[in-house]
Formats: C-alpha cells, structure tokens, sequence
C-alpha cells in the first residue's frame, strides 16, 4: 500500500503526533506529583496525624462547610500547587459542594510562594497580592457555602 499524503496531510499528522507526545509528557508531570501524595494521603488517614489535624482545624474549616481534613488539599494547593491539591482530594471522601468549594477556593490562592516570588520580580506588593488571594479564597469560600 502507498499513501500520497499532500503537505497538509503531514503537517497535520506532525501536530496530532506532537500534541499526543505533548499530552502523554504532561500526564506523566502531574502524575509524579498526584500519585505520591495520593498514597501519602490515604497512608497518614491510618495513622493519627490526619484525625488530629482534622480534629483541630475543624472549627475553621466548618465556615466553608468542609471537613477539617480538607484542610490538607488546601495547603498542598496553596502551597505547592493544584495537582498537590488534587492528589489529596482524590484520597479524601468529599461531596460535589465540598469539591467546588475548594476548587474555587484555590483558583484564587493556588501556589502562592512560586507567584508571589514572580509578582515581586515584576515590582508588586507580595504582601498585598497574599491578602487580596487569600481575602479572595476565604471570602468565595463562605459564600459558596451559604449558597450551595
């Protein structure tokens, strides 16, 4: 068999192959951060670190309707980034409304030290940027709770 592929034909087939080599690296990325946090995650909920941090964060964590272990994947969202976050999520019994609250919660504070560390190159108040996105976060936080 002989194929005739016309110049659009191979570069559409360069882009498929690109894009595929693409998503699978990208796959991979997130899963060298989601996997072993996930396993961490469901290990220390065996052990009593994560009854005691829950325990005691718990009051707090009740303003936004969540469990005080849902702490934990606000942390790792805000301190490391979103597929951290995730990574604990996954390993957490969480509701829809819980879901979507920490979702919106950390589309506004994720990873706050790697972008306050860029904000303050580019000349801004990193001061001011963390109040604003944790102000942000918690406010989005106790208003979905009210309204979902």
């Amino acid at each position: 068999m002989c194929y005739n592929l016309s110049g659009d034909d191979m570069l559409k087939m360069a882009t498929l192959k690109r894009g595929f080599h693409k998503g699978i690296m990208t796959a991979l990325d997130m899963g060298k951060i989601l996997v072993p946090i996930y396993i961490l995650v469901s290990l220390l909920k065996e052990t009593p670190v994560i009854p005691v941090i829950s325990g005691a964060l718990t009051p707090l964590m009740g303003l936004f309707g969540l469990p005080g272990e849902a702490s934990i994947a606000i942390v790792l969202g805000n301190v490391i980034n979103m597929y951290g976050a995730l990574g604990a999520m996954a390993s957490l019994d969480l509701t829809a409304k819980q879901i979507t609250i920490i979702a919106v919660m950390l589309s506004f504070s994720h990873s706050l030290i790697v972008e306050s560390t860029i904000m303050k190159k580019v000349g801004v108040s990193v001061l001011m940027i963390i109040v604003i996105r944790v102000g942000l976060s918690v406010t989005s936080g106790i208003i979905l709770n009210w309204i979902l």
